[in-house]
């Protein structure tokens, strides 16, 4: 047993809350049980209750013993000296404060029902993946759609605060934030980080000024990316590597170190000359791309807006100096899915956030559009009859498992919640 049981008992009042009595035998009525904050000090807050004929406001201190008291220095911790109620599972020791008067114990395993702690029992069976995964089909289904809706905006809330921090370091510059967030969307999982600060390293300003040409854009990006130090015969490489050291010169940009890009276990349509050339031919091809992404509302315009290709070079090569047959690389479906799910729903929700707008619907019928993401654990949540039919519950199903599942947080889960209420 853990002490979130006991929390979740107190904070719902699972227990026979009409005959409680401390251990002096002191009858006790719970008039409110507290604000649980999940912070420094004691469990639960500004609580309520009487004991015997006095009313006491004040905090609860919650513990699987009471000697966990001396265990966790409580006594040395001003913070609890106004605890009025220390509930226990178990009483084995007497607790004071610093004047040497007693708190108040109840030892609550004496009101639970043994079907309660059971169902509990069930729950935090030894797992394979997730506690719960035998009993997932169980879920209501109206229960479990709301829960995925909060989720995903918890995941969004996670999301967006990255997009604050940066746009506190540029000045709030939507443009230049969105600018890295596509770097690191198109550097997918190995080069993400990556390409992040490749974006980061050139001022978004020389980005606008020279967006009308894209071989300038290339030479700063994959001048950036390292890509242009070596020596090559190649003349197409010899041109990008003449315009970046000019454009170094003219804008005093001081080159960083940046780790070099990865192209191992990478299909070649994957390499990052490929994707750093097509993030070029993006902002060559769109001007003022904020305002338009800002806007998009269906996967049909979000395909629409990101029908760009490499550059001609790349049309017969996937390295410098190295010639291949002849491929026009676009952006597939796909990855346009993943830029949606990445990129614009999490700039589109931190600005209307910015902006106090509600669009929450949008997000979601956005994202109901997108085809349902594949990987390990949405694999996993479906073999257990979880099945998702768009990036919006797989999405929520991410948040569920990173945020909830992986850290044991099932009395703070909708669907822990749920079976526990089928006792």
């Amino acid at each position: 047993m853990k002490e979130d049981f006991l929390h979740y008992l107190w904070k719902f009042k699972k227990f026979d809350a009409l005959n409680l009595k401390t251990l002096h035998n002191e009858e006790i009525t719970i008039v409110n049980v507290g604000q649980y904050l999940e912070m420094a000090g004691p469990d639960f807050f500004n609580a309520q209750i009487v004991i015997g004929t006095q009313k006491w406001a004040g905090n609860v201190e919650i513990h699987l013993k009471s000697s966990d008291w001396y265990v966790h220095h409580h006594e040395k911790d001003k913070g609890y000296e106004n605890v009025i109620l220390h509930v226990v599972w178990e009483h084995d020791i007497a607790v004071f404060r610093s004047d040497n008067s007693e708190v108040p114990v109840l030892e609550l395993k004496k009101y639970v029902e043994k079907a309660t702690v059971e169902n509990y029992q069930s729950l935090m069976a030894p797992k394979s993946w997730i506690f719960c995964e035998k009993q997932l089909k169980e879920v209501d289904k109206f229960a479990l759609r709301n829960w995925q809706e909060r989720l995903f905006f918890e995941r969004l809330e996670r999301k967006s605060q990255p997009i604050f921090d940066l746009l506190e370091q540029t000045n709030q510059d939507w443009e230049g934030v969105l600018f890295c967030l596509l770097a690191k969307n198109f550097g997918l999982n190995t080069n993400g980080e990556i390409f992040y600060k490749i974006a980061q390293s050139i001022p978004f300003s020389i980005i606008r000024k020279e967006s009308f040409e894209v071989e300038n854009l290339e030479a700063l990006i994959f001048g950036a990316a390292g890509l242009l130090d070596s020596e090559k015969e190649d003349n197409y490489f010899n041109d990008l590597k003449f315009r970046y050291f000019y454009l170094l010169h003219k804008y005093q940009i001081e080159k960083i170190g940046i780790e070099p890009v990865q192209f191992f276990k990478h299909r070649p349509d994957n390499f990052p000359t490929i994707r750093l050339s097509q993030l070029a031919n993006l902002y060559h091809s769109q001007q003022n791309l904020f305002s338009k992404i800002s806007s998009l509302n269906s996967l049909k315009s979000s395909y629409e807006l990101f029908q760009i290709t490499a550059s001609e070079y790349w049309q017969n090569h996937y390295q410098f100096d190295k010639e291949s047959p002849k491929k026009k690389k676009t952006l597939s479906k796909s990855f346009i899915d993943l830029i949606v799910v990445n990129t614009i729903i999490p700039i589109q929700f931190a600005f209307a956030k910015s902006q106090g707008k509600e669009i929450s619907e949008d997000l979601i019928g956005l994202l109901n559009e997108v085809a349902a993401e594949k990987n390990t654990i949405i694999e996993k949540f479906t073999s257990f009859g979880i099945r998702s039919k768009s990036a919006f519950e797989t999405q929520s199903l991410l948040q569920l498992k990173n945020e909830y599942c992986n850290k044991n947080k099932c009395l703070e889960c909708a669907i822990g919640m749920e079976l526990m209420k089928k006792c």
